[in-house]
């Protein structure tokens, strides 16, 4: 048994030849990988918007580019997992179709502060401004750094357009109009006019989407209850009446 001669396509192969066995690791790995990503490109729960999504506005796509460049994406996450601690701390958990005109996403992995991505309109304007420019100011125990250079920055738009038709090469549906107005819509603003107006959109669209149908599906049911119980009203009216 000892002597047994094993062939060339067999494990003893793979542990005696480091080659073969990185070969063989590469190609069990791509092909595993490749199951599970290539499906993903042909369902609709990945691949189109979900109820509140919408392409960001010229001045928030602008703001988006600040919140890349000062490494923002390094300490908060915009990934709400689905956890029942994370669901009751920032709202309901994060889905695939949410990030579909996002290039990059900023899903992010890390949580030095806390995660963005249900955000907007939970704080002010002003609020925002000022955690920018001191975050001591309204979080005492905060360490972040503060962002003082972004309220004098003014954003040029010379390139505003271009970056949308980039987009719109990769899928994300913005019209002729809405390219060409772009460095007016920005015109005048700051960077810090755009990072707060990025903020306060992230979130907002599937929150409010979310609550439009929870009240037309409670309409629904009212309608529903007065519908059922109108007939056994009508009923007992005659009989009330005879008797």
């Amino acid at each position: 048994m000892a002597n047994k001669k094993s062939g060339f396509f067999s494990h003893q192969t793979l542990e005696k030849n480091i080659g073969w066995m990185i070969i063989a690791s590469i190609l069990v790995v791509s092909f595993a990988g490749l199951v599970q990503i290539v499906p993903l490109f042909f369902q609709h729960s990945t691949t189109q918007p979900v109820a509140g999504v919408e392409p960001y506005s010229a001045l928030r796509l602008m703001g988006r580019d600040v919140y890349i460049r000062e490494g923002c994406v390094g300490c908060h996450s915009q990934q709400v997992r689905v956890l029942a601690a994370e669901v009751q701390r920032y709202g309901s958990y994060s889905i695939a179709a949410e990030s579909v005109f996002d290039h990059p996403f900023l899903w992010g992995s890390k949580r030095t502060g806390p995660d963005l991505a249900r955000v907007g309109e939970r704080y002010s304007d002003d609020w925002h401004r000022i955690h920018l420019r001191d975050p001591r100011k309204v979080v005492p125990e905060s360490n972040m750094p503060a962002y003082p250079w972004l309220e004098k920055t003014v954003i040029t738009g010379e390139n505003v357009s271009d970056r949308m038709r980039a987009l719109r090469k990769l899928g994300v549906p913005y019209s002729d109009e809405e390219i060409a107005g772009a460095p007016k819509a920005i015109e005048g603003k700051t960077e810090e006019d755009a990072l707060v107006a990025y903020l306060q959109g992230l979130g907002v669209g599937v929150r409010k989407a979310k609550q439009a149908e929870q009240a037309k599906k409670a309409e629904e049911a009212k309608k529903a209850v007065q519908s059922a119980t109108q007939p056994a009203a009508q009923s007992a009216a005659p009989a009330a009446a005879g008797g």
